[in-house]
Order: structure tokens, then sequence, then C-alpha cells
């Protein structure tokens, strides 16, 4: 079966004109393996080019004028109330989505698990979508509970990475589980690195055009990610695919 795609978000004439050319087009080729798909282009999703906007939907990022706060590692998305910025990779590498970003704002070059602040010197600590990709979660959760007072983290689940096979393929360590005040990171198998093992849910995701799965998933970014508001301090739990 062959398919010929109708985009009706750019067009001449009137949407009538193309209904009436699809009903055609079925009715004269029914024996003939041609079929008309008529796609609609989708509405831009606010959390689309940047993740801020969906989490505030969820999070009430209460940081008062002068507070230092601190992006522990930025990549491409850098938090709009962030004071200073850092991140590990300074080139582009292949699980960052686009590349690093660097503003006006003060930027150094370190790694989540040895952050080079004072203890207790950041006010606010953001860190989005890192430590599924660390070697060993409890370090940089000391870290990052060392130099801040309070703040926010937030890591996809399993289902996410599971339904649209991304573990693998964005170099996911881990699945992380937010129970009240606590962290539980599980170590990946092999099999749950795969997800289901294919691309479809991940192609129609980011299409351009709309499909039925994106009405699930973009309202329902609390579900497809683990979210953490802390102030103080959290608890970690670690488990290995080793026992240690």
């Amino acid at each position: 079966m062959r398919f010929l795609i109708v985009d009706t978000y750019y067009h001449y004439f009137p949407a009538s004109f193309y209904a009436l050319l699809k009903r055609w087009f079925n009715f004269v080729w029914a024996h003939v393996p041609i079929k008309i798909v008529h796609l609609h282009r989708r509405p831009k999703w606010s959390g689309e080019d940047e993740r801020f906007s969906y989490q505030s939907f969820y999070n009430n990022f209460d940081i008062k004028p002068g507070e230092v706060v601190l992006d522990a590692s930025c990549g491409g998305y850098p938090f709009p109330k962030a004071t200073i910025l850092t991140d590990t990779y300074l080139c582009d590498i292949p699980h960052r989505a686009g590349s690093l970003v660097r503003d006006h704002r003060p930027f150094v070059p370190c790694d989540v698990q040895n952050l080079p602040f004072r203890d207790r010197s950041i006010d606010f600590v953001y860190c989005s979508h890192t430590l599924e990709h660390v070697e060993s979660p409890l370090k940089p959760c000391l870290e990052i509970m060392r130099v801040a007072k309070r703040g926010y983290i937030e890591t996809p689940t399993l289902i996410k990475d599971a339904l649209f096979s991304w573990a693998r393929e964005l170099n996911h360590r881990w699945h992380i589980v937010q129970l009240g005040n606590r962290l539980v990171f599980f170590e990946y198998d092999q099999r749950r690195l795969e997800g289901v093992r294919s691309t479809k849910r991940q192609e129609t995701i980011l299409s351009p055009y709309y499909y039925p799965n994106q009405d699930l998933f973009y309202p329902n970014q609390e579900l497809f990610n683990s979210i953490l508001e802390w102030v103080d301090r959290f608890e970690v739990v670690v488990f290995r695919l080793d026992k240690t």
C-alpha cells in the first residue's frame, strides 16, 4: 500500500476542496494500492523548545530576587532563573538535545559529581535530566545537597524511556522513581534498556503533524518524569545490578 500525504497546513484552496479531492481519489482508486492520508499540523506544545514551561505547571519555583541559583548541567536548556550555569561537556554530545547554550550569565565548566562551590553557598539548585546519565547517583546527590539549601530535580521515568525506546539512544544508566522526599535509582538491565524496541511512538510524538497519542503525552509530563522539589535534604536509594 502506498500513501499520498496531503498537508492541509499550507494550502492555496479552501479545506472543502481538499476534502472533495480526497473523496474523489478514494472513489476512483478504490481498487488501486493508493490511499490518501489527510494530516493536519499540530499546535506547538508550550514546553517543546525548553523545559521550564511545563515544569512551572507542576512546581512553584519560589526564588526571590538576589538569590544565587545554580543550573547543574544546563545543556541546551538553561534554567531561566539561574544566576550561574554549569556543564561537563563544552562540545556537542549525542545524548544532548541541541548544542550547549551559554549567555551573559557566569558559566563554570564542572561535573555535577564534583561541584566547585562552598557548602550551602547556593540558595537554589536546578538539576534537570542529568542524574539518569551519571555513573554513580549517590555522589552527585550528596554534592547537590552539600552546596545548596534547596532545589529541583527532574529525571525521565521508566515508562517514558520504555515507550519511546529512549534509554539506550540517550545513554541513560538509571530509571528513577520519586517517592515523597526520596529518589530511588534502579540501574538499567539489558531488557529495560531496549524498551519496546520500536521508534514508531517516538516518531509520532515528535512529528509536526497531529497524532492522537500526543494528547496523552504532552499534558501528562508529571507521569513521564520524576519530579522532586526538596528543602534542606532528600533521601537517595540506589539499586545496582550487582547488588552493591
